[in-house]
C-alpha cells in the first residue's frame, strides 16, 4: 500500500468520525442570526462589543497611549532586574507571528470578494477596537503569570482566570476560575495541534507545490511531502526545545522580514497604479456606507469586515497573553500597551495593504469567485508576474512563525493540564513535531474546522473573565502611568518590588 493511499484512508476515517462533532460545534459557536438581509455570527458580535466596551472603559487607550506603547517597545521604560524571559519587542513579535498569516492574505480577499471594497473600512474599525481588548487581556496575562524557580514564565487565561477570579470573588471565584482554566487549556492545546500546526504546514506545502510544477513537480509526490514535513518538523523541534527565548529570537527576525517582504510587494503594486489610489480609497469609504452591490448592504459589508478582522487578529481569544506574559517587566500594563500594537500591525496595516492592493489591481478573478489567496496572487501578478514565488516565501515565513508560536502556546496549555516535568514537556514536543510532519501528508479538514470552533468558543470564556477583571487592569494602568510620569521627571520609583510577579515553584 502506497503512502498516498494510507494518508487518504486516514483522512477519510478521521473525517467520518469527527465530521458530525465538528458540524454541531461549528453551528453552535458560529451561530448566526439574520440581520438586514445577511447573517450575523453572534461570536463576532461578542468580540466587537467587547472591543467597544473596553475602548470606552479605558478612554480610547489605543489612541491616547499609542505613542507611549511605541516608546515601551523601543525600551525607553525598561527596568533592570525585571522578571521574565524576553524584552518587549521580542514578546510583541512572538505574539504577532501567531496572528499574521494566511488570514491576512486569503481572508482579506474573501472579505473584498463578498463584501466589496467597503468591507475594508469595517475591517480597519474592528482592528482598532480589538486593540483595546488585547490591552486588557495581556495586562492580566502579565499580572497573574507564574515565574518559576528556573526563571521561565507561564501565563495566559489558564492562569489569570483562576487567580484573578479568586482574588476578586473569593472561594466561589476560585472554583469557577479553575474550571474555566482547564477548559481554556484544552481549547488552546487542541487548536495549537491542528489549526496552529497541521493546517499551517499543509497550506505552506500546497503553495510550494503549486510553484514547483504541481503534483508532477520536484516535491509533488508523497515522498516530497514527507521530506518537507520532516524538514519543517526538524526546524520547529530545534527552536521549540529552546523555549520562548529561542522562539522570540527567531520570530523577532522572521516577523519583520515577512511583514517587510509583503508590504514592499503591496507598495510596488500601489505605486505602479498610484493614479488609482484616490479612486480606491473613495471606493473603500463609499462602499462602507453604500447599500447597493454588496451582500446585505451596509450591514453586510460591516459584518464581513468585522468577521475577517476578528479571525485575523484574535483579539479576545486569550492566545496572545501566553506569549506576552514572558516579557521582562515589573508593570503588567506596560506589556498591555505593547500588545495593543498587535491588532494595529495585523489588521490596520497588513490587512489594509492587502485590501488596497486588491482594490487597486482589480484582478479578473475578483467577483468571479471567492478563491482567497488566488485573488491576492492575481492582484500582485498584474504588476509582478513572478509574484507567486514571493508569495510562496511569505506563506512559508508566515506558516513557520505561526507553528513556532502556537507550539509555545500549546506547551503552556499542556503543562498546565499535565504538569511541568521534563517527561511531560518532551512528550508534548514530540507530539507537536509529529503533527508538523503529518501536516504535509494529511489535510484533516474536519479536525481543523473543529479546532476553529474550539478556539472561538474560548472567546466566550475569556471575555467574561476580562469584564470581571477590568477594574484590576485599570489599577495596573494607573500604576504604570504614574511610573512613567516619575521616570520622565527623573525621579526614582519605589514600587518595583510591589509590581513584580510572585515567584512560584509550580
Amino acid at each position: 500500500m502506497s503512502l498516498e493511499s494510507v494518508t487518504q484512508s486516514v483522512d477519510e476515517a478521521v473525517s467520518g468520525f469527527f465530521e458530525p462533532i465538528a458540524k454541531w460545534l461549528g453551528e453552535v459557536v458560529f451561530y448566526a442570526v439574520p440581520v438586514g438581509g445577511t447573517d450575523l455570527p453572534l461570536i463576532v458580535a461578542w468580540l466587537v462589543v467587547a472591543g467597544l466596551v473596553f475602548t470606552g472603559w479605558f478612554g480610547f487607550v489605543q489612541v491616547r497611549k499609542f505613542r507611549l506603547a511605541v516608546d515601551v517597545v523601543r525600551g525607553k521604560y525598561d527596568e533592570k532586574g525585571s522578571a521574565g524571559e524576553v524584552n518587549h519587542f521580542q514578546a510583541l513579535t512572538a505574539a504577532v507571528s501567531g496572528t499574521v498569516g494566511l488570514g491576512n492574505i486569503a481572508g482579506v480577499a474573501v472579505a473584498v470578494s463578498i463584501g466589496g471594497p467597503g468591507a475594508t473600512f469595517w475591517m480597519i474599525l474592528c482592528g482598532l477596537l480589538g486593540m483595546a481588548t488585547k490591552f486588557v487581556e495581556v495586562t492580566l496575562g502579565v499580572k497573574y503569570r507564574e515565574v518559576h524557580a528556573d526563571g521561565t514564565v507561564s501565563g495566559g487565561p489558564m492562569h489569570y482566570l483562576p487567580k484573578g477570579l479568586a482574588e476578586r470573588f473569593g472561594k466561589n471565584g476560585k472554583t469557577l476560575g479553575k474550571v474555566l482554566a482547564v477548559l481554556a487549556s484544552f481549547m488552546i492545546l487542541f487548536f495549537g495541534l491542528f489549526g496552529g500546526n497541521l493546517f499551517q504546514v499543509n497550506q505552506s506545502y500546497a503553495q510550494l507545490v503549486s510553484v514547483t510544477g504541481g503534483e508532477d513537480g520536484a516535491i509533488g509526490s508523497s515522498a516530497g511531502a514527507l521530506f518537507f514535513g520532516i524538514l519543517v518538523a526538524a526546524l520547529v523541534g530545534i527552536v521549540l526545545l529552546g523555549g520562548i527565548r529561542s522562539i522570540a529570537n527567531v520570530t523577532s527576525r522572521l516577523v519583520p522580514a515577512m511583514a517587510g517582504i509583503y508590504i514592499v510587494a503591496c507598495l510596488v503594486v500601489i505605486l505602479v497604479n498610484v493614479s488609482a489610489v484616490p479612486d480606491a480609497v473613495t471606493a473603500i469609504v463609499e462602499g462602507a456606507f453604500n447599500p447597493e452591490g454588496v451582500a446585505g448592504g451596509v450591514l453586510g459589508a460591516l459584518i464581513i469586515g468585522f468577521k475577517r478582522a476578528a479571525f485575523s487578529n484574535e483579539a479576545g481569544l486569550g492566545s496572545a497573553p501566553i506569549a506576552h506574559s514572558a516579557v521582562k517587566t515589573k508593570h503588567p500594563a506596560s506589556e498591555g500597551l505593547v500588545a495593543l500594537l498587535e491588532p494595529f500591525i495585523d489588521t490596520v496595516v497588513i490587512c489594509t495593504m492587502t485590501a488596497l492592493t486588491i482594490v487597486i489591481a482589480n484582478p479578473a478573478t475578483l467577483g468571479e469567485d471567492i478563491g482567497g489567496v488566488t485573488i491576492t496572487s492575481d492582484a500582485f501578478e498584474t504588476v509582478l508576474p513572478w509574484f507567486p514565488y514571493i508569495l510562496t516565501v511569505a506563506v512559508m515565513l508566515f506558516a513557520i512563525s505561526t507553528v513556532l508560536t502556537w507550539g509555545y502556546y500549546g506547551l503552556k496549555a499542556w503543562t498546565y493540564l499535565f504538569g511541568r516535568s521534563r517527561t511531560s514537556e518532551v512528550t508534548y514536543k514530540v507530539l507537536y513535531t509529529v503533527f508538523a510532519i503529518a501536516g504535509s501528508l494529511l489535510t484533516l479538514q474536519t479536525l481543523i474546522d473543529l479546532a476553529d470552533a474550539v478556539l472561538f468558543s474560548l472567546a466566550v470564556i475569556n471575555i467574561i473573565g476580562l469584564y470581571l477583571l477590568a477594574p484590576v487592569v485599570k489599577r495596573e494602568l494607573n500604576s504604570f502611568l504614574e511610573y512613567v510620569r516619575a521616570r520622565d521627571a527623573g525621579r526614582e520609583t519605589g514600587d518595583g518590588e510591589d509590581q513584580e510577579s510572585v515567584k512560584t515553584t509550580v
